[in-house]
């Protein structure tokens, strides 16, 4: 009976220790195989890259619609732009025009 006390004593003294023990690895696995952790950093560095040519790729096509609604300003509109675009758009064209189709 006293062994078996003693084997109980064991078990609770070390009950607390090991529970940190294994909180504590369960940190350190998540530090390493998470998904914010130490291997997905590589992951995170091609997506980066990725991501860069993308917002570059944005940035320059916003650029050109800038260019486009700076144009077609109702108080000075580019004469060239609007003669594209009914053309383009409205099918509109002078009657002394000749239509070269370029496909």
């Amino acid at each position: 009976m006293v062994q078996r006390e003693k084997i109980f004593d064991l078990i609770k003294a070390a009950l607390g220790p090991g529970f940190a023990l294994m909180t504590l690895l369960a940190i350190a696995g998540y530090a390493v195989l998470g998904p914010t952790g130490i291997l997905a950093w590589g992951d995170y560095q091609a997506q980066l890259e990725k991501r860069g040519v993308e917002l570059a790729k944005l940035q320059s096509e916003r650029d050109a619609l800038k260019n486009r609604v700076e144009l077609l300003d109702p108080k000075g509109a580019d004469p060239d732009l609007i003669g594209e675009l009914l053309r383009k758009k409205v099918n509109v064209v002078h009657p002394d025009e000749i239509i070269v189709p370029l496909k």
